[in-house]
């Protein structure tokens, strides 16, 4: 329905209104006849009549005129977009004798822009510079001089587009900046040739047309002649000079870190400079506007996400001539038959290549831009279908298409046919309602009539040798040159919109709702009751304190009471209540509380009607009251009396490192009881929530795994980790969506987190999303460059800060002797002098010693200091431009391409440029992405997303199969029990490095779970050997004294034991030192250490066991009976060890209760 209205739509005019033109100049005066010539395209949209303007008084011309805005054609509001209406400035030249008609003199030109139009305005005022025209007196106006201006308003009735149209289609905007580094054999010497280029853009959902960017021409590099980085238009019509530049619009620069393009890397930056500053460049810096309706967006959309390599072709045309229409045309009519030379200059093209470009980003979520250079490759239809799954591009059809844009420009500004009777023909079609230029365009690269991929060789002067794929010889040498193009292309609105964090985190709250931290509080009549009770309690205390401030001294006494001395006691208490107003207080301050109980309880809020349903009613209150009162009063009390509960020995740290330590001894019950006591100390903390989860999750448990993650992230609705794991749940689940939503959460509570955007690109990995997993890979790289690059900026700030207190030191004690009496240590003069040259804050003060040095000369300090200031480092600075060098082998940062036209000023020679250092490489990261992942990922115990990120950081540049890998592999085996695979990644590892404790740790655990003690016995004591001690030594020593204990080395095994116990004490490692002194026959030590374990741990059934033996030995028998009964109420299962307690009390006559 809403097609069909678009159609049927009427056409909008759109009103071009001249209002006034002021500070013009005439030829032979100030004042001037003016008026003003409006076209559009290649349409005269109509002219002003004359008005008088003189540099007091402006030209009030309101002249109006329109365009029709047809709907019918979905190119209408394209052309639109990027087409300027022309507004030529003319001046009535006064009739002179014998002359039969006026004369004129153009003055100047200036452009209006519709875009405000297509962007949903109904009206839009512009006051527009007129820029001269070769010859107009204009010209000679001083710049301090007000310019020549015009006022413009352009509108419309309604809006162009209605809301349908601007929710679905798009506007984009192509940016062709400038091809760099081109072929060698390109030179300023002798004659120009032009250059072009061209990409398909779709026009509907089955048809593309070809945007042309014609007009190129070969210009010095920076150094020698400052670019212009004014935007021109690409379709400036009759404009000439400097109204083919768009107003207010320039070229944008980023730095190289934040482009989406190739060319990034450390070794192309140098080529870059290079390329940019000293040699050749093609400079179109042209925008082309393109309209998109909805089927065009969802088709370019589709055509991205199937291929996401775009081709933009180069290509070089012969120079146009002014009058080569005329001589073509006067040639064809004399000799029809003659097609030779002339068809060849202006259908040939030479210098075919073709830049690829990645457009995938903008199918990132939220990406409306990008911009970046691209290499420049050979132009063969074979490299183009196998890169694009394009048969043929539109490299003939475009160099017709610009060549007659070119021929036309020349000529004259009114723009004349081409010479070719197939393009006549074609432009007679298409010419209805629409511009010839923008006709032979769209319809000239229609997907439908494709050129001929024999004609595209044959341009490219490339050959096919024995069925080979053709060589394009020319194109070659971008290759040889390393040629890149600069392009820039943005939507209005991004293809994939992004969610916002507002409507994340209201998707979270729905999946799981915010539990508050406390209970709400309600005013119901439980609540009632138990303020009352607190009221009751409260004044009882402030009664017993009245009372024990009167009677305190009587009742110290050991004399019995009698009943008269009671009563005398209470009746001066009342008189004392009363008289002091004591008790009026405590009746107002219980008042508030029986008034909620009426309410509240009995629901009575309104007089009762006779006295007798009010007294009935008093009655019944009195007597719930007292009985809440003696409620009340034995509660506190009996509170009174009741010792006050311990405070636990253990504290929650304590109690994940017993978690820790029951897992990695396989007692999963006793892990489980660990981390629900942790729970119920706290339940409030998402963090106890979140290690339970991670522990269900390693044990394979997912349900429950699931219900601890909802937990964490109900109390915490930011809990990062929470969120990521919750994720991880999720696509354990298959549920993806959700999985989704809250990976991107994660992204959104903490956007600079690089392990929250590398688990989105693992997630969309599972999903087969590559578009997305590269977008969210590369985020994680940025953070992690821009983390390197933060570590390196401390580490400088630290050296200096270090360096200038060792300067202030060495000044001082500088300072100490005569000034004239400085001894054999001063400089010379000319040393001293040399020094002066600028210098960072921090080493304002000179060095006058070869003694501060420290051993270095005065040259390197001095270098060295230099190259601690340099604020490069920083990758968004461009303050630094002017410090550095314009040589070629001086390399800068990305963020240096930000200065623009800047850097074509030559900077004055300075001596100290050559004492400069060279610019600090770029730091690389301590670790890739996918293995800060990976470190988390073993820790949480999350074996499937383990797994792929290992898959990842094999096939990295700077990771691959090196030790961490290895061992991270295997430390993932170990969890999965596949410990042959464990085993052989840790020989790999250990063939990396040979002292890597985590290695031979990890082996040392695979032979441990194997059975393997001996050669256990070894990897463990080889670990605790090196000098670095592995990441987790708690298992390691409790392994290794475990080993100890079966080998019957008691004394190795008690020390190891206390080593462990030194590091992190628990019930197994004091347990161990009680076995170890046991067997040793030192029955006082095992005891000690006995009772520690039996402090951490109460119900562990070896602890009662052995401190029964113990008490044996030392003759103790009711201690003995009570650890005996207890190891059997804890249930020990342990057969050897209840054997000996047997046997022991056998020889001993007691300890066992059934004797």
């Amino acid at each position: 329905m809403d097609q069909d209205n678009i159609q049927t739509r009427p056409p909008e005019p759109i009103t071009i209104t001249v209002l006034r033109a002021r500070n013009l100049k005439g030829t032979k005066a100030d004042s001037v006849q003016v008026m003003v010539k409006v076209e559009f395209g290649e349409k005269t949209l109509g002219d002003s009549p004359k008005v008088e303007c003189s540099p007091e008084v402006p030209a009030e011309l309101n002249f109006s005129t329109t365009i029709n805005c047809t709907y019918d054609d979905p190119l209408a509001l394209d052309e639109i977009a990027h087409k300027p209406v022309v507004l030529t400035v003319i001046e009535g030249l006064p009739k002179e004798k014998k002359q039969k008609e006026e004369k004129t003199a153009l003055l100047g030109q200036c452009t209006v822009d519709l875009l405000p139009l297509v962007k949903g305005e109904t009206k839009h005022k512009y006051t527009l510079v007129v820029n001269p025209l070769p010859g107009s007196p204009l010209e000679g106006i001083p710049p301090e001089h007000a310019k020549p201006e015009l006022d413009v308003v352009v509108s419309v009735n309604e809006p162009l587009m209605d809301s349908p149209q601007v929710s679905s289609g798009n506007l984009m905007t192509i940016t062709m900046e400038s091809l760099l580094s081109p072929p060698e054999s390109w030179t300023l010497a002798g004659s120009q040739y032009c250059y072009a280029a061209a990409l398909p853009i779709p026009v509907t959902a089955e048809k593309e047309a070809p945007i042309i960017f014609a007009g190129g021409a070969l210009k010095p590099g920076a150094d020698k002649e400052i670019p212009n980085k004014q935007k021109k238009w690409a379709m400036p019509g009759s404009a000439q000079g400097n109204a083919i530049y768009i107003p207010d619009s320039f070229v944008s620069s980023d730095s190289i870190e934040d482009e989406d393009g190739e060319l990034r890397a450390k070794e192309d930056r140098d080529h870059r400079m290079n390329s940019e500053s000293e040699k050749l460049r093609v400079p179109w810096n042209t925008e082309r506007r393109c309209y998109m309706e909805n089927s065009a967006v969802k088709s370019f959309q589709d055509k991205i996400a199937k291929c996401r390599y775009w081709p933009v072709e180069i290509m070089r045309l012969p120079p146009p001539a002014a009058n080569k229409g005329k001589k073509h045309a006067a040639s064809r009519q004399g000799n029809p038959g003659t097609t030779g030379k002339s068809k060849d200059e202006e259908g040939s093209i030479s210098y075919h290549g073709v830049a690829y470009i990645n457009l995938a980003p903008l199918l990132y979520p939220g990406v409306k831009r990008i911009r970046g250079a691209y290499r420049v490759h050979a132009y063969t239809d074979h490299a183009l279908h196998e890169k694009t799954k394009r048969k043929t591009g539109y490299g003939e059809e475009a160099g017709r298409i610009a060549f007659n844009i070119l021929n036309r420009n020349s000529a004259s500004p009114f723009p004349k046919k081409a010479g070719k009777e197939k393009d006549e023909k074609k432009e007679k079609e298409v010419k209805k309602g629409r511009s010839m230029s923008i006709a032979s365009q769209h319809h000239g690269g229609h997907t439908l009539n494709p050129p001929e991929a024999s004609q595209t060789i044959k341009s490219d002067t490339g050959s096919e040798v024995d069925g080979q794929a053709p060589v394009n010889v020319e194109g070659q040498q971008y290759v040889d040159s390393k040629s890149y193009i600069m392009l820039e292309i943005s939507l209005t609105s991004p293809l994939i919109p992004k969610r916002p964090p507002e409507e994340l985190a209201r998707r979270v709250a729905e999946y799981i709702p915010p539990r508050p931290l406390f209970p709400k509080r309600t005013d119901g009549a439980q609540r009632s009751v138990e303020d009352f009770h607190n009221q009751v309690a409260s004044v009882a205390n402030l009664i017993l304190d009245e009372f024990r401030d009167q009677f305190g001294d009587e009742l110290k006494t050991e004399e019995p009471q009698s009943n008269e001395s009671m009563e005398t006691r209470r009746q001066k208490l009342i008189y004392e209540l009363n008289s002091s107003g004591k008790y009026f207080a405590f009746k107002e301050q219980l008042k508030h509380a029986v008034v909620k109980i009426v309410r509240e309880k009995y629901l009575k809020t309104t007089t009762f009607d006779n006295r007798q349903e009010l007294q009935t009613f008093l009655s019944e209150l009195y007597v719930y009251l007292i009985d809440q009162m003696h409620v009340a009063l034995g509660r506190s009390l009996a509170l009174e009396d009741q010792p006050p509960v311990p405070t636990p020995l253990t504290d929650s740290a304590q109690l994940k490192h017993f978690a820790r330590e029951a897992e990695v001894n396989e007692n999963f019950e006793l892990a489980t009881k660990y981390y629900q006591e942790r729970i119920a100390r706290n339940k409030n903390d998402p963090t106890n929530w979140f290690e339970y989860g991670t522990f269900c999750l390693y044990i394979n448990d997912i349900t429950k795994a699931e219900e601890c993650f909802k937990e964490c992230i109900a109390i915490d609705q930011k809990h990062l980790q929470g969120l990521l794991l919750y994720g991880v749940v999720c696509t354990l689940l298959e549920k993806h969506e959700a999985a989704e939503t809250f990976f991107e959460a994660a992204t959104c509570v903490d956007p600079r987190s690089i392990l929250a955007w590398t688990m989105l690109g693992l997630f969309y990995d599972t999903v087969n999303n590559e578009i997305g997993a590269e977008m969210a890979y590369i985020e994680a790289n940025k953070l992690n460059q821009a983390a390197a690059w933060s570590s390196v900026r401390q580490q400088r700030e630290e050296e200096m800060a270090k360096d200038k207190k060792d300067m202030d030191v060495t000044g001082e004690e500088l300072e100490a002797p005569h000034p004239g009496d400085q001894g054999g240590l001063a400089p010379p003069p000319a040393v001293a002098t040399e020094t002066k040259q600028p210098s960072p804050p921090s080493s304002d003060k000179p060095p006058t010693s070869a003694r501060s040095g420290g051993g270095r000369s005065m040259s390197d300090r001095r270098q060295s200091a230099t190259r601690r200031s340099e604020p490069h480092l920083h990758p968004d600075n461009s303050g630094t431009g002017s410090k550095l060098k314009s040589d070629s082998s001086m390399s800068r940062p990305g963020s240096q391409l930000k200065l623009g036209s800047q850097r074509g000023t030559p900077q004055p020679a300075d001596d100290t440029q050559e004492e400069q250092p060279p610019r600090e490489p770029t730091p690389i990261p301590k670790c890739s992405v996918y293995m800060q992942a990976i470190d988390w990922l073993l820790e949480v115990k999350a074996v499937p997303f383990t797994e792929r990120a290992l898959a990842h950081e094999l096939l990295t540049p700077t990771g691959g199969p090196t030790s961490d890998y290895h061992i991270c592999y295997a430390r993932l085996k170990l969890q999965k029990k596949e410990f042959n695979d464990a085993e052989e990644s840790l020989t790999e590892a250990l063939q990396f490095d040979h002292q890597n404790p985590d290695a031979w740790a990890l082996l040392g655990h695979v032979k441990y779970m194997t059975g393997d003690t001996n050669n256990a016995r070894d990897c463990y004591e080889r670990t605790i050997s090196f000098v670095s001690d592995a990441s987790e030594m708690h298992s390691i020593y409790l392994r290794l004294a475990s080993i100890y204990l079966q080998d019957r080395k008691f004394e190795d095994a008690k020390n190891t034991f206390l080593l462990a116990c030194k590091r992190s004490p628990s019930c197994v490692s004091w347990l161990g030192v009680g076995i170890a002194c046991y067997r040793l026959d030192e029955l006082s030590e095992a005891e000690d250490a006995l009772s520690e374990a039996n402090i951490l741990n109460n119900t562990d059934p070896e602890v009662w066991a052995y401190l029964s033996l113990v008490c044996l030995k030392t003759g103790r028998q009711l201690e003995s009976e009570q650890a005996y009964k207890y190891a059997l109420k804890v249930n020990l299962q342990d057969q050897e060890l209840l054997a000996e307690i047997q046997e022991v009390q056998q020889a001993v006559g007691f300890g066992n209760p059934e004797f």
